[in-house]
């Protein structure tokens, strides 16, 4: 059964306490941004979770700390988090990294940080740099409400159907690129979202070419094509959410499309009114458009 555990058990230690696994952000780019706690927790838990340990090891030498590594990937992590479970329960503490940010965050960690909550253990977190959060604060686009994203599907077409379903959405949404996909990327958002949604492109955050600007998609796309530098590193794209009135007619687009694979345009415009709310005539227009063909009734019922 997962607990709870009050934050003064563990706020005045500076050094890892028994049976406790510590979810530990790392720099995404300036090793000064670990924190003096982070260092204190890496150097006194028994064993270190790695996403990769040969990256994890040079930061870890950087800092002077010298830890017990095992490796804790996707490939292997859903194998690994019985024994390391067992580990804390022996008493022993545990710390999971990834090789940059917040764990879990695109990155390994939730499958044991889940085990060892149904196990009643302790999970404390060691807060710090995250890409996602970082190129949010510095985008000037609405963070009042924002969804994280992750990676968009490496292939063309899967993309530009993701971005379809997320194009509706009214708030922020952050998004992570390669630099191999970045401007297929951009380009698929001016195709489906349209010219003028506003974009933040922020790449190599903290690093010494750091770069972040926020224009519409289109003027974004061109911007990045005219400088090749432009395109290295790693992203982090902050996208306006949808204007209502866009939200409005993506939804009812997506809701004439279930009803046209079973019903007549305007059998289909009336079934989305009376679930929308919206007008009939306008939803008959629509079902038309999005290939209705001919109707049996000729007009809306």
């Amino acid at each position: 059964m997962s607990e709870t555990f009050r934050s003064d058990e563990h706020q005045d230690a500076q050094s890892a306490l028994a049976g406790h696994l510590y979810v530990v952000a790392t720099p995404i780019g300036n090793l000064a941004d670990l924190s003096p706690r982070g260092q204190a927790i890496l150097r006194s838990v028994d064993r270190i979770c790695a996403e990769d340990t040969r990256n994890s090891g040079m930061l870890l030498s950087h800092f002077g700390i010298s830890k017990p590594l095992s490796a804790l990937h996707e490939h292997n992590e859903s194998g690994a988090v019985a024994g390391l479970v067992e580990q804390l329960q022996a008493g022993r503490s545990l710390a999971v990294i990834s090789d940059a940010g917040t764990p879990l965050i695109s990155d390994p960690g939730f499958v044991l940080v889940r085990a060892a909550r149904e196990a009643g253990l302790p999970v404390i977190t060691i807060p710090g740099p995250c890409a996602a959060i970082a190129a949010l604060s510095v985008a000037g686009i609405a963070s009042d409400a924002f969804s994280f994203v992750g990676f968009l599907p490496s292939k063309a077409s899967q993309r530009r159907e993701r971005l379809r379903e997320l194009g509706s959405t009214p708030h922020t949404l952050i998004v992570y690129e390669s630099s191999h996909r970045i401007a297929d990327c951009l380009d698929d958002l001016v195709a489906v979202l349209g010219a003028q949604r506003r974009v933040c492109l922020a790449r190599e955050l903290t690093k010494r070419f750091e770069q972040s600007v926020t224009l519409p998609a289109a003027d974004l796309a061109a911007w990045l094509a005219a400088d090749n530098n432009r395109t290295r590193g790693e992203f982090v794209l902050v996208i306006e959410g949808a204007p209502a009135a866009s939200a409005g007619r993506a939804e009812h687009e997506r809701l004439l499309r279930v009803l046209l694979k079973e019903l007549s345009p305007s059998k289909a415009a009336r079934v989305a009114a009376e679930l929308s709310g919206g007008r009939k005539s306008e939803l008959y227009a629509l079902a038309m458009q999005l290939g209705g063909g001919d109707d049996e009734a000729g007009r809306v019922e």
